[in-house]
C-alpha cells in the first residue's frame, strides 16, 4: 500500500504540501542527501522510495541493525558503478542510522561529499545526540511528525477500496466508527493501523451484503493497545520533562496527565516515584518540607501494594507537589556552594573551628576561640565565622518569600541584622 505519488501520501504536509522546499527539490529533481527524524509508521521509508521514483535514481537500502562496514562498502561500489557506467544516480537508505557507530558513521563522509551517492538516513532518535556533527553537516534534516487520526483513516480507505495491493476484493463493509477506532488507536502509526486493519479484516463477520468488520472485532485485535512510550529514547525524557515542569509550573491537572501517559505507556513506577522525590527537594524545598516526606512515602507505598493500587499514591504526591509552595532556594544554594567547594582548592579548616582531642593539638590553638552557640543569646554567636578565611562572608541559601521559606527568610534576616549591629 506504498503510494506511488506525493499526491497519494499521507501527512507531513509541514514538508510535502505544494510550494514547501522539499516538496519542490523532489518535483524539480534538485537532490541533496538527507535525514528523516520521526516516530516509527510516520512514512521516512516511504518518502525516501517515493525520492528515489522521482529522481529517477536506483535504490539501495541498509539496516543499521545488521549491516557493517563491509555492507556499507558493497553499497558504495554499486553506487560508484551506476555513477561512471550508467550515469545514474543511486540513493543509499538506511534505516534506524542511530544504531551506527562513529566509525560506520564517518564511512559514508567521503561518498555523500563526493557525490558518489545520495544519503537519505531514518532515525527514530534525536539525531543531535546520536550522529556525528560530521555527518549531520552533510545532510539536511527533516522532522516527521505523527499522523492525525484524519491522515490515518485515509490511508485506511485507500487500503479497503485498493483491489490489487489492498483489501478491495473483500468487500468489507467498514463503518465511519471503526476506522476511527483504528486511526486513534494506531496513536499516529500508520503502518500499526494497516496492520490491525488486515488481521481485523480475518475476523470478518459474514453478512447478506458482505462481510462487515464489526468494532468488536477491531477491539480484539487492537487489544491493550499502549501508546508510544519508547522507554530510555526520546519519548521517554520528553514526558518525564513535562511532569517535571507541570509540577514546578503548579500545574496539577497537566502533572496527573503526564503521569497517566507514562504509566499507561509502560514506564516502570518506581522510576517516577525516584523523579518525584527529586521534585519535592529542587522545586519545592523548605517552602513546604512536607513534600519530601509525602514524596517518599508514595515510594514506599507504591513498593507495598504494587500495580495499579499504588499508583494512586504517586498520584497523590504528584498532586500535592504541583500545588505546593515552590522554591529552588535550596538547589541554587547548593549549586554555588559546590563551585566554590571545587574551585576554591583544599582550604584550611579554621583552627577555632577544628577539634582537640589531643594536648598537643590544643597547644596548637586547635579550637581555641570557638563559642559554643547553645550558650549564646537566642543560640546564636553573633560575628561568628564558619567559613574558610578565603571565603569569609559568602551567601548561598537565599530563602524565598513563599510557604515556609518565609518564616525561615524573616529568622536569617533578623539574625543577620544582629551580627552588623
Amino acid at each position: 500500500m506504498r503510494p506511488a505519488t506525493l499526491d497519494e501520501y499521507a501527512g507531513q504536509s509541514h514538508l510535502l504540501a505544494v510550494g514547501k522546499p522539499l516538496r519542490r527539490a523532489i518535483e524539480e529533481s534538485r537532490p541533496h542527501s538527507m535525514l528523516f527524524w520521526g516516530p516509527p509508521g510516520t512514512g521516512k521509508t516511504t518518502l525516501a522510495r517515493l525520492i528515489t521514483h522521482y529522481w529517477n535514481a536506483e535504490f539501495l537500502t541498509l539496516s543499521a541493525v545488521l549491516a557493517g562496514v563491509k555492507d556499507i562498502r558493497a553499497a558504495v561500489e554499486v553506487a560508484r558503478d551506476n555513477r561512471q557506467q550508467r550515469g545514474r544516480a543511486t540513493v543509499l537508505f538506511v534505516d534506524e542510522v542511530h544504531r551506527f557507530n562513529k566509525a560506520q558513521q564517518d564511512a559514508f563522509l567521503p561518498h555523500i561529499e563526493d557525490g558518489t551517492l545520495l544519503f537519505i538516513g531514518a532515525t527514530t532518535e534525536n539525531p543531535s545526540f546520536e550522529l556525528n556533527n560530521a555527518l549531520l553537516s552533510r545532510v539536511r534534516t527533516y522532522v516527521l511528525r505523527p499522523l492525525t487520526p484524519e491522515a490515518i483513516v485515509g490511508v485506511l480507505q485507500r487500503a479497503l477500496h485498493d483491489r490489487e495491493h489492498g483489501l478491495g476484493e473483500q468487500g468489507l463493509q467498514v463503518s465511519d466508527e471503526v476506522l476511527n477506532a483504528l486511526a486513534q488507536a494506531a496513536d499516529g502509526d500508520a503502518r500499526r493501523a494497516l496492520n490491525w486493519l488486515e488481521q481485523a479484516a480475518d475476523l470478518a463477520e459474514a453478512t447478506t451484503d458482505g462481510a462487515l468488520l464489526s468494532i468488536a472485532s477491531v477491539q480484539e485485535v487492537v487489544g491493550g493497545n499502549l501508546r508510544r512510550f519508547d522507554k530510555g529514547g526520546d519519548l521517554f525524557y520528553e514526558q518525564i520533562s513535562a511532569l517535571h515542569k507541570s509540577v514546578r509550573g503548579t500545574d496539577p491537572d497537566a502533572a496527573l496527565y503526564w503521569l497517566c501517559r507514562m504509566l499507561d505507556g509502560g514506564c516502570d513506577p518506581l522510576y517516577i516515584a525516584r523523579r518525584v522525590v527529586r521534585m519535592a527537594t529542587e522545586d519545592i524545598g523548605n517552602a513546604d518540607p512536607r513534600g519530601l516526606t509525602l514524596a517518599l512515602n508514595a515510594w514506599d507505598t507504591y513498593e507495598r501494594l504494587g500495580s495499579p493500587e499504588g499508583h494512586l499514591a504517586i498520584a497523590q504526591a504528584v498532586v500535592y507537589l504541583a500545588c505546593a509552595p515552590k522554591s529552588n532556594a535550596v538547589y541554587t544554594a547548593f549549586k554555588q556552594a559546590m563551585s566554590d567547594a571545587q574551585q576554591s582548592g583544599s582550604l584550611d579548616v579554621p583552627l577555632h573551628l577544628r577539634n582537640a582531642p589531643t594536648t598537643l593539638m590544643k597547644a596548637l590553638d586547635y579550637g581555641k576561640g570557638y563559642r559554643y552557640a547553645h550558650d549564646e543569646q537566642n543560640a546564636y554567636a553573633t560575628g561568628e565565622n564558619y567559613f574558610p578565611e578565603a571565603l569569609r562572608g559568602r551567601r548561598y541559601y537565599e530563602p524565598v518569600a513563599r510557604g515556609l521559606e518565609i518564616k525561615i527568610r524573616e529568622k536569617l534576616a533578623a539574625l543577620r541584622r544582629h551580627s552588623s549591629d
